[in-house]
């Protein structure tokens, strides 16, 4: 889906007119026209905003045009699994079980490991399978890379 079609579709099933968006978002009606007929984009900022009103990440304002996933976990991240920050806004690198309040839960990739084996393994996936998984995976996520320095 498109954003113009994503907000046209956001807007009217919160309710709301052209001229009630533009107010919340302090634009005028004629640029949520242009946005909805896909003449022009809402910028930076207006996504924020629009983020925000409609409670969906700005990937899903666009269109999911990045395929995301947790850069703690590595688990595919979609508007209801994404975590906030404490203001509320989406925080699209990390799950919401990883980054919670705005602080990191897992300090260690062993820690996390151990949560991810424990949880995951089965009798068609053995732990040390899995534990291998993980071991080699992790180290490639970002949070991972970032802790190593």
């Amino acid at each position: 889906m498109e954003t113009k079609d994503i907000i046209f579709q956001l807007r009217t099933k919160s309710g709301l007119t052209q001229d009630e968006l533009a107010e919340k978002i302090f634009v005028t009606r004629q640029a949520v026209s242009r946005w909805e007929t896909g003449e022009t984009m809402p910028n930076t900022e207006t996504l924020k905003m629009l983020s925000k009103l409609f409670d969906v990440s700005i990937n899903t304002l666009l269109g999911f045009p990045r395929k995301l996933i947790c850069q703690c976990c590595g688990m595919p991240l979609d508007d209801s699994s994404t975590s906030k920050e404490t203001d509320g806004t989406f925080n699209e690198e990390y799950c919401k079980w990883c980054y919670k309040d705005g602080k990191f839960v897992y300090t260690s990739l062993e820690e996390l490991t151990e949560f991810l084996v424990g949880h995951l393994s089965n009798e068609n996936w053995p732990s040390q399978q899995a534990r291998a998984f993980f071991e080699e995976q992790l180290p490639q996520l970002n949070y991972w890379k970032r802790q190593k320095k």
